[in-house]
């Protein structure tokens, strides 16, 4: 082995020990206090650990040169070295006195030295504190070697085997116990467990108690099996010296954490009781709340000038109000509620609510303003811009409708606030829903002829009502035309589609009957012969006959398959 580390290590030392003795002289006091008091303090706090086999020998200082970290594994390398040479007696330990500092050697071999600094650190002088720590080093290493001893590691290799094979039997044991006492459990008081009501409300349901018999059960077991690990894991660890340090740090990882909960958890007592409360009373007030609109809903409740309508999104706002005093009431007694993290975390969640979703904050406002509205209501047909349908769901974020193609339409309660709602159903249930086509004629054609075939046409469709009658409005005189608009009633908005197309086929047939031009879409000129249909041509192929056609002269009716909508109506 060449010897210039370990005359490197030597210079390393020496360098360290003129750094510390210069500490004790004045004029480097001096300058250390006009470098100020905090740094000078900063310098002497920085210690080491000297640790063998999970076990602290002593703690060392440093220099920023020759750190405290550095300084200590060569201390505990050296160590490790001579405790390793069993040849070397650890009674030879002695300790040399030297102008920098008490030396501790070993049969020639230094092993680490003693400075001033080190003893004013342990507040004792010099001389007594090297000859602590050579006995610390002489103990460790007989401990050393007796821990590698093959008379110890058997034996212990055969505990921890053990320990291994009580630790799994203990978990076979304990899992079947858990399952015998489940089943006795359900056996015998199942059936004893009922609700926990006040009155008539109810506040904890019987299947929710015995959930939580069964997860209080099976959270005891998670911890009786955490305990019986850990001490397993304590055992076994301190039986081995290279394991031994882990086995030390052991406690401190997982038990410290526990401590500190336990303690916090003691102080939260008080605070835990009164949060306790409040949960119960906010779920007891919510369930008041639930019932008392649920009674207006329904009819058993009224409330003068308040539409049943309005009960269930009344009662989500409510309840939102309800939950919202619950929180700041309880805030001030949640553990951390005060501290900046808690505060930070909160911020964070609320910029995050902010930005991520006014959009979504929108639609739920909208939702629980269109009850109050009164726009719609499930089961009506509407029109929302261009889309008509029946009123399918009425959602927090969207309405739902069906088209009378059959096709789900969800539009975003924000857009239904802020636009345009045409309800047919609404006055169709009391006056009836006016249905309205336009057709242009000529000039040449007698105004009261045209008005006749429109009302004859429109008395020929079935599903129309004939109270309110039928009636016609001349809309314009055009260039070439006048437009008449035949109107007529409904009670069936859903049926409009298909009364519609059984109205322009009847229209259809009674101009063609009387031999009347329609003049819509557009005009150019005269025609040479007039642009209707001879009767004789009305079943033209591929149509069929008079018997089974579902319209023909005379004949009211809709069919529901050659409509447009492909909607039958009711």
């Amino acid at each position: 082995m060449s010897r210039r580390p370990g005359r490197r290590v030597v210079r390393g030392v020496l360098h360290l020990a003129l750094g510390l003795a210069a500490w004790d002289t004045p004029v480097l006091a001096q300058d250390t206090a006009a470098q100020g008091p905090a740094a000078a303090e900063s310098v002497d706090q920085v210690t080491a650990p000297v640790v063998l086999d999970g076990i602290t020998l002593f703690r060392v200082r440093g220099v920023s040169a020759f750190p405290a970290e550095r300084r200590a594994s060569e201390i505990i390398a050296r160590i490790a070295t001579l405790a390793a040479d069993r040849t070397f007696p650890a009674e030879s330990l002695v300790v040399q006195e030297t102008p920098f500092g008490s030396e501790v050697v070993a049969g020639g071999r230094r092993l680490f030295a003693v400075f001033d600094a080190d003893a004013r650190l342990e507040g004792v002088r010099r001389p007594v504190l090297a000859e602590v720590y050579r006995g610390r080093v002489e103990e460790a290493i007989q401990r050393f070697r007796h821990d590698r001893d093959g008379s110890v590691l058997w034996p212990n290799a055969a505990r921890a085997l053990a320990a291994t094979l009580l630790l799994a039997l203990a978990i076979w044991l304990g899992r079947r116990a858990l399952r015998l006492l489940r089943a006795t459990l359900e056996h015998r008081y199942r059936p004893r467990v009922k609700n926990v009501q006040l009155g008539t409300v109810e506040i904890v349901r019987a299947e929710q108690l015995w959930h939580g018999l069964h997860r209080a059960l099976g959270m005891v077991a998670l911890l009786l099996g955490l305990l019986a690990g850990y001490l397993y894991l304590d055992y076994v660890l301190h039986l081995f010296p290279w394991t031994r340090a882990l086995g030390n740090s052991l406690s401190p990882v997982l038990l410290g954490p526990l401590a500190t909960l336990g303690t916090g958890a003691i102080r939260f007592i008080p605070d835990l009781v009164f949060l306790v409360i409040l949960a119960l009373l906010t779920r007891f007030l919510m369930k008041l709340v639930r019932l008392f609109f649920r009674g207006v809903r329904d009819g058993t409740l009224t409330l003068s000038g308040f539409e049943p309508d309005w009960a269930l999104p009344t009662e989500r706002i409510v309840r939102l109000l309800v939950v919202a005093f619950a929180l700041v009431v309880a805030y001030p007694h949640i553990p951390g509620s005060g501290s900046e993290a808690f505060k930070g975390i909160t911020l964070i969640i609320g910029l995050i609510f902010s930005l991520g979703s006014p959009s979504v904050i929108g639609n739920m406002v909208a939702g629980q303003s269109l009850a109050f509205r009164r726009a719609f209501k499930v089961g009506d047909r509407i029109k929302i811009g261009e889309h008509i349908g029946d009123v399918e769901q009425m959602r927090l974020l969207s309405t739902y409708l069906r088209s009378p193609k059959n096709e789900q339409i969800v539009i975003p309660n924000q857009l239904i606030v802020n636009g345009e709602v045409v309800n047919y159903s609404t006055l169709a249930r009391d006056g009836g829903l006016i249905l309205h086509t336009i057709v242009g004629i000529g000039y040449e054609t007698p105004w009261r002829q045209v008005e006749a075939m429109l009302l004859e046409a429109a008395g020929r469709t079935q599903g129309i009502l004939q109270q309110p009658s039928p009636f016609v409005l001349q809309k314009a005189l055009g260039n070439f035309a006048v437009d008449y608009q035949i109107n007529v009633y409904c009670d069936n908005p859903r049926a409009m589609f298909p009364l519609y197309s059984a109205l322009h086929r009847n229209i259809l047939d009674v101009f063609n009957e009387y031999d009347v031009q329609i003049m819509t879409p557009a005009y150019e000129g005269d025609p040479e012969q007039p642009k209707v249909v001879p009767r004789e041509q009305w079943y033209a192929s591929p149509a069929e006959n008079g018997s089974q056609s579902g319209v023909r002269r005379g004949e009211s009716g809709v069919v529901g398959a050659g409509s447009p909508e492909g909607v039958v109506p009711s």
